[in-house]
């Protein structure tokens, strides 16, 4: 039987997380392979060495995120002794997950819960995000990387093969209806009673805003990691990425977009709400950083 995107079934990953002395959250290694099925730790071994390439090549540094450590594990019914596992961050988990066997159903929950969970902490550890105070500095904020984040899923949208105008229209579209129900740009404008002539983007809150540039950014990234070519495949891609979003929202218990209140034009907003995102999304210096230990 299918295993349904529940709660329930989520907290599957949630039930095997760890904090360390220092308050820190990590994954076993041991404990992600069981979760994803894997009958024996050396063959999930690949699957990390493949993750940490990922890593390397996100331009993140692997020792951040996968630590070599020895746990204890049981054998028999009291004798234990150690064994080699790694230390994982969420972000390492996310990375697993995308190179773990993707004919597993539960790899699939994996890669949509991690998908999720990575990017909303990514969201709150945003220093300038934390600072905005208001809903009208946050929706600024969110459109704002909306914007950056559309362009680049235009570049891989033309990459995979989507060229035209028109094609990019309804590759567009493809994603708002796997987001939306079933709602494509046209059929939300009817929805929310908003003109031809309003953007969609112009008149949402904060939480849909945010679901929205998840949607795009988690597109972006599979059209890229994939590799894939050709209209239709990127239309599905779209689609299929919205519709995890969607389903990952209603397990969560959260409002669907199609059903959030509209809201009044972004450009309408307070000159102090927009000197404040001015302010927060000015480059900052970076203190020196110290040496990774080896």
């Amino acid at each position: 039987m299918a295993k349904e995107l529940t709660h329930q079934n989520m907290n599957l990953f949630e039930q095997i997380r760890q904090t360390d002395e220092n308050g820190n959250e990590f994954w076993s290694a041991r404990g992600i392979s069981k979760v994803l099925e894997y009958s024996e730790y050396r063959h999930f071994v690949p699957v990390i060495e493949r993750a940490k390439e990922a890593c390397i090549n996100s331009g993140q540094k692997v020792g951040y995120h996968f630590e070599d450590i020895l746990e204890m594990i049981t054998i028999g019914k009291t004798a234990q002794r150690e064994v080699e596992s790694v230390k994982l961050s969420r972000y390492a988990c996310y990375l697993i997950v995308q190179n773990a066997d993707p004919s597993k159903e539960v790899v699939a929950l994996g890669q949509t819960y991690f998908a999720v969970q990575t990017r909303l902490q990514e969201i709150r550890q945003m220093d300038e995000y934390n600072r905005l105070s208001t809903e009208d500095e946050k929706r600024l904020f969110l459109r704002n990387e909306m914007a950056k984040h559309n362009t680049q899923l235009a570049a891989a949208a033309k990459d995979a093969g989507v060229i035209e105008p028109l094609d990019y229209a309804i590759f567009q579209n493809h994603g708002y209806m796997g987001l939306y129900g079933g709602l494509d740009a046209k059929a939300i404008h009817k929805h929310k009673g908003l003109k031809k002539s309003q953007q969609i983007l112009d008149h949402m809150g904060s939480t849909e805003l945010a679901a929205n540039l998840f949607r795009a950014t988690q597109t972006e990234e599979k059209l890229k990691r994939e590799n894939i070519k050709g209209k239709q495949n990127a239309n599905k891609t779209h689609f299929e990425v919205g519709k995890k979003v969607r389903k990952t929202i209603q397990e969560l218990g959260g409002e669907m977009p199609e059903n959030l209140p509209v809201a009044d034009s972004i450009k309408n907003l307070s000159a102090k709400a927009q000197a404040e995102i001015e302010k927060a999304q000015q480059p900052k210096q970076l203190k020196p950083k110290k040496k990774d230990k080896e």
